[in-house]
């Protein structure tokens, strides 16, 4: 387990005043009537939403350099457009030269307009410079959330591999109000997230 700790990491330019996402407006112009057809909902407060995205990076090598973790830290909020925090170990890991309070990782968590422009981006730019990408895997959590693991973060165009070559993961969650996983898939799809087609 991590915590947080309040270090802050690089600066982020700021959206423009009264700036709505593209896909804030499709999601309330189609998906949720959509869904609402699809599910049988009676009022618009069943249909399930997106509340939050959450981008979260470990730094193993962070035991033996420090600097990694803020370099990591300063590339996640170029990648997110928000500042990111930086995470701490809660405990002692003798096996891993690990102490309670060390820095172990990074963590971003966007709402509302910062997330929609972020999963627009993902959608349209990153995820497509994937090599040979045919999708991602639709397994979900059980409880209506999805994560999405990155291989390598410079699939984002934000990266400047120059200035920090230590190519790593990143892991993605998706937390959504759906009671279900199908209706989170369903979300989840409508929003545009590439699942991999079944072969039946």
């Amino acid at each position: 387990m991590a915590k947080k700790t309040n270090k802050p990491a690089a600066e982020v330019q700021a959206l423009p005043a009264g700036y709505v996402p593209t896909l804030k407006k499709v999601y309330k112009e189609e998906i949720v009537p959509a869904l609402m057809k699809q599910f049988s909902y009676t009022t618009v407060m069943q249909v399930p939403r997106l509340v939050k995205i959450t981008l979260n990076e470990g730094v193993g090598d962070a035991t033996q350099d420090h600097k990694l973790v803020e370099d990591a830290a300063a590339e996640l909020a170029i990648i997110a457009g928000q500042k990111a925090v930086i995470t701490s170990s809660r405990k002692d890991v003798s096996n891993f030269k690990l102490r309670k309070g060390m820095a172990i990782g990074t963590k971003v968590t966007l709402r509302d307009v910062r997330m929609y422009e972020f999963l627009e981006r993902l959608i349209r730019v990153s995820l497509p410079r994937i090599r040979d990408f045919n999708g991602i895997a639709e397994k979900l959590d059980g409880q209506g959330n999805y994560t999405l693991g990155i291989k390598e973060q410079i699939i984002f165009p934000e990266v400047e591999i120059d200035k920090n070559p230590r190519i790593h993961g990143i892991e993605i969650t998706f937390v959504t109000t759906a009671k279900t996983d199908e209706e989170a898939h369903a979300l989840l799809k409508a929003f545009g997230l590439p699942f991999k087609k079944h072969n039946n």
